[in-house]
């Protein structure tokens, strides 16, 4: 697989990741530790070297697997990235402590089984925590204690990007990047090349939306954030369908199916069009089943997309999705 830098981590990375949220079991319906294993092989097996994590998925649970998973087969050449943040509760700036730093990243350690953490990111945390420097300061002295070797920030929106890239030792943003969200090409993505700040796009299919395989009477279970979450009822509605109405979202995915090129699959095209932008490190979308991990890899090796696609996929975002998110994220 092509590999890219990560930003100032200065740690290569294959250019498809994996996206472990799935895997905690939780926000996603019911995944048994069986499956969550199997799409973890089939990932590493395919090629991938970089896995995305969160203390919170699963409760640990997620990164309980990743840890396993690389303590059978070895660590040489992956890179793992987790986050710290949501543990907070309440969830507000003045939980965003060092002492709960130290405290959230002695957890992720134990369930990575690691002494010193590749890349710890914030996880979308208040807005007003990009904005102060004990923030920095605080992690910069985990990087010193040897706990983790690198962090940046998770993000919702273009203007927290903006100022987490801003800061010198921020080594990465995560940011939602997808056929259905844009506006970070505007400015971020930019911003990030000139400063060597890596970009993780995450949902790179809006939860799915993308592959083209859902319809308007697509239903999902109770527990699936697709169900509970499309108003933004337990965290930020963006991270749903990518802030789409799913009716919408449905409607929209048709046409951009209708560019699918021969041999590959809509969500292939969907990926290939995130790993086209100028900027992009790595792109991690996640996967339930071992078909879905390998596909996911796949895309790859398409070559990138021509100008008729481009301008075809562009379209659609501007007649038809453009007005449901552009202002808000």
């Amino acid at each position: 697989m092509e590999t890219r830098v990560l930003g100032r981590t200065g740690r290569s990375v294959g250019i498809v990741g994996l996206g472990c949220w799935q895997l905690g079991g939780a926000d996603w319906g019911e995944v048994d530790d069986e499956a969550a294993h199997a799409v973890l092989t089939a990932a590493l097996d395919a090629g991938v070297t970089f896995l995305d994590t969160a203390d919170v998925y699963g409760d640990g649970r997620s990164e309980a697997f990743v840890g396993k998973a690389l303590a059978e087969r070895g660590r040489d050449g992956i890179t793992v990235a987790t986050k710290m943040g949501r543990r907070a509760n309440p969830h507000v700036a003045d939980e965003y402590t060092l002492d709960n730093f130290r405290r959230w990243n002695d957890r992720s350690r134990a369930n990575l089984g690691v002494d010193t953490l590749d890349l710890v990111q914030l996880h979308c945390p208040p807005a007003s925590v990009y904005g102060l420097q004990r923030t920095y300061d605080d992690l910069d002295t985990l990087v010193s204690e040897g706990r983790i070797a690198a962090y940046g920030v998770s993000v919702e929106t273009v203007e927290e990007a903006l100022l987490a890239i801003a800061r010198p030792h921020v080594a990465t943003v995560q940011i939602i990047l997808n056929v259905f969200r844009r506006k970070p090409l505007e400015e971020v993505l930019p911003a990030a090349r000139e400063a060597g700040v890596g970009i993780i796009a995450r949902v790179p299919l809006a939860s799915g939306l993308l592959t083209g395989k859902y319809d308007e009477h697509t239903t999902f279970a109770d527990s699936d954030h697709r169900t509970y979450n499309r108003h933004g009822d337990a965290f930020d509605v963006g991270e749903t369908f990518a802030g789409v109405p799913f009716e919408v979202g449905v409607v929209a995915a048709r046409e951009v199916a209708t560019f699918t090129p021969a041999g590959a699959t809509t969500a292939q095209l969907a990926l290939r069009w995130v790993l086209d932008q100028p900027g992009v490190s790595v792109v991690i979308p996640g996967a339930r089943s071992p078909q879905q991990a390998r596909g996911n890899v796949e895309a790859a090796e398409l070559p990138p997309l021509d100008h008729e696609t481009l301008e075809g996929l562009k379209r659609i975002y501007d007649e038809s999705i453009r007005f449901h998110v552009q202002h808000r994220w």
